[in-house]
Parts: C-alpha cells; structure tokens; sequence
C-alpha cells in the first residue's frame, strides 16, 4: 500500500500542514525561474560561439562548389551542410533540403502546402474536414498547426514502445485521416524511443487515404544524454520495402545543437516529395542563409563531428536530468501519488502526478515563482482528460537553481495530492 492511501483523514491533516508550512517558507523567498520550455542554457549556447567566427576564420564565403554564399542560388542548400545531416539520418544529399532556422516553421509550410495544393492528389481543404493522429501526452506545438489549419486531432495513447499501433491502424482505415504527427527518438515529453517493431509497423502501414503523412519529426536525433543512447531505426528503407518511401516527411534542426534562433532546419523526403517542395519554393523563396549553412557545415564538417559536438552539449545537461530525477526518487518514491520518467536522452522529463492535481501543481509552483509547462499542453486543445501530465524541462537553469525548483515541485506535488485526498 502506498503511503498516502493508507492515512487516515487526522494523519492526512497532519502531513497538509507539514507541507504547506514548508511550502510558505519556500514561496516566501520570492524565486523566479520560467522552465515552461526547453530551452538551452547560456553555456550550452556559448559553446557554439565559434560557429559565428567560422566564416572569417576560416577564409572565405565559398562552398566547396565554388557558390558564392553571399550571393543567389542553391535554393535546397548548400551540398556541405546536407551532408551533416544526411548522414545522421541515414538518406541521401538529394533527399535532404536545408532551409532556415526552425523546423516547425518547415512543417507549417509543409502542412499548408498539402492544404492547398495536396499531399500528391487533390488539395486537403476541398475534402471535406479532415483529422490528424496525435500520440499523447506529446508536442504542442505540433497540436498548434492542426488547430490553425481545422485539422481534428484525434488522440492515440504512447506505450513503451511508441503509439499504440492497434489503435492507428484502426483509425487509418478512415481515409478523411489525412497524417499522423511523431516524435520518434526520445518523444517530447515522455522520452520515449519508438521500437523496430512500432517503426517497421508504421513504414508497413496502408491507409485508406493514399495522400496519408507521415511528419517523422526527429528533434532529438543526436540529443543522447548516456554515453550508450538510444538507437532509432532508420525508416525510409522500411518504407522503401512497403512501397511506402513517399508517406514519411521528416524534419530535424539545430535549434538544440547551435542556437534556436539563428541555426538551421531540415527536410528528408522521398525524390517525389522534394521536387514537389522544392517547386513550390521557387516560388516562395530564391534561397534560404547560405552564410549560416557555411558556418554550420565548417564546424559541425559530417554526421561524425555531429556526434562529437553534441558530447559537450551531454556532459552540461546530464548532471540537470540527474538532479531532477533524483529529487523525485527522492521525495516522491512510496507516497502512490506520482510516476515520472527516466529518459535517456531529449530535453524533458515526464512527470504524471494523481488524476485532478495537474493545473493545481503548476498554480502553485508559478505561486511561488516557478513557472512550468502549462498543464494540458501536451495534449490536443490542452484538454488532458485526467488532468495528470506535466512536462518538466531541465536544461535551462544553473544547476543551483534546478535543485530549488525541484525542491518546490516535488512540495507542490504533495500538496496538491493531500488536498485532493481530504476533499474525497
């Protein structure tokens, strides 16, 4: 039996007073820390400072094919920086475009795109109301496109191994599903990475929609925080062996990897679905920051200096995932109140505490100066049906100041619980 189950009503009053006592110390010391998103930390960004010197240090604006880069030209990217990324991937330079800074700026337009223009066939706007698969908890940003596009969100639980196939491939036999949104490796927020089977399951799939995406959003694609990290099978050959290479969109940036505001974003498609893209850039841009792409390409230089340069960005966020999960383990373990994760990589940890006490845990914490995820962010319209899921994000404050924070977190979890167990 867990421990707060078994009180009675005078030894649940007697821990209330307890906590909150300790609470009201902590609230009074007026802390303010905004962990609301996953944000990289000064000294993650310093250490991409010389990305920014690289142009003059290392003489010269001109790619290895001799392209001006402060000129015109190279509207999918310069061949150097798709390099990095294709082989970290696992496809080919010519199944890869380099575009600007954000990667959900490139999945919006790519969402606009099939609306208007279509996935392939006729446009999605003139079939009628269409409906999108989100696995939950998951991304909301993600949940944002569909909302401003009125695209139905319907929701597909994440187990252990992923979404929960039985449950997609059901839903795909309603052709108005027009796509399903996925973050494969270390998924936001759970930190799950999908199994061979589920990747394997998803490349196979056969929707009755022939238009259906797949937007393989792999964020975290080298964000390993062990030394041992995750392994996430490739799925373009999967979906080569189904016939299936022109359902999966994938996009990757180096919003985590270089700066947020001023790195890169990529797009890995099938040959069909880059010359579609790309003809529809022509007319949108003459080309993206090849400058930027040149910076990029001459520090980060392939996949393997890729990997060696997120080893620095491991050994700064380790010790902060650490710090948090071992303060739950430590002041939550054995109360039946909460579960959380243990992610092995990404950028957040999963905290899910007893149903009906979510918005209450992030209202006290902003009370007293700490300010979370919204809780129901990450589910569809912010409705999370049992109003349990809170993201955590670790990477942002010093260590000092994550230790505080998670102090008050975990008081805010049991505070929260034991009200609610008084009122029942």
């Amino acid at each position: 039996m867990s421990l707060y189950s078994g009180l009675s009503q005078e030894q649940l009053q007697a821990q209330y007073q307890e906590v909150k006592q300790q609470y009201d110390e902590f609230k009074a010391r007026n802390m303010h820390l905004n962990m609301s998103r996953g944000k990289p930390s000064t000294a993650q960004l310093d250490m991409s400072l010389d990305i920014f010197d690289s142009v003059n240090a290392l003489n010269g604006y001109k790619a290895k094919d001799g392209t001006d880069c402060r000129n015109y030209g190279n509207l999918t990217g310069l061949d150097e920086c798709k390099t990095i990324f294709a082989q970290s991937l696992g496809v080919q330079n010519d199944n890869i475009i380099v575009c600007g800074n954000s990667s959900l700026n490139i999945m919006f337009d790519y969402i606009s795109q099939c609306m208007t223009n279509g996935a392939g066939g006729e446009p999605w706007m003139l079939q009628g109301p269409i409906k999108f698969i989100c696995p939950v908890p998951g991304y909301d940003r993600h949940f944002g496109i569909c909302e401003y596009f009125n695209i139905e969100m319907v929701n597909v639980p994440m187990l252990e191994s992923g979404p929960d196939m039985d449950k997609v491939e059901e839903l795909i036999k309603d052709s108005s599903v027009k796509g399903m949104f996925c973050v494969p490796k270390y998924s936001n927020p759970l930190g799950i990475t999908f199994s061979d089977e589920t990747v394997r399951r998803i490349a196979s799939m056969k929707p009755a929609a022939k238009d259906f995406r797949i937007i393989w959003d792999n964020a975290y694609f080298v964000h390993d925080i062990v030394e041992d990290g995750d392994t996430l099978l490739n799925i373009f050959p999967e979906a080569e062996k189904n016939g299936n290479e022109d359902m999966i969109i994938e996009f990757a940036s180096t919003s985590k990897i270089s700066f947020p505001g001023a790195g890169v974003a990529v797009l890995a498609a099938s040959e069909n679905n880059i010359k579609q893209i790309a003809a529809r850039m022509k007319r949108q841009i003459i080309g993206y920051d090849k400058i930027n792409q040149l910076r990029h390409a001459r520090v980060l230089k392939d996949g393997a200096g890729l990997r060696e340069y997120m080893k620095r960005h491991a050994a700064i966020l380790k010790p902060k995932f650490e710090i948090v999960v071992k303060s739950l383990d430590r002041d939550l373990t054995g109360l039946g109140i909460a579960e959380w994760t243990h992610p092995r990589g990404g950028y957040f940890v999963n905290l899910d505490v007893m149903n009906g006490c979510a918005k209450r845990v992030v209202e006290l914490c902003a009370e007293a100066g700490v300010t979370l995820t919204g809780a129901g962010a990450t589910y569809p319209y912010f409705k999370d049906p049992n109003d349990s899921n809170i993201r955590i994000a670790p990477s942002y404050p010093s260590l000092d100041e994550l230790r505080e924070a998670m102090n008050l977190i975990t008081l805010a979890v049991r505070l929260a619980a034991l009200e609610k167990l008084m009122d029942n």
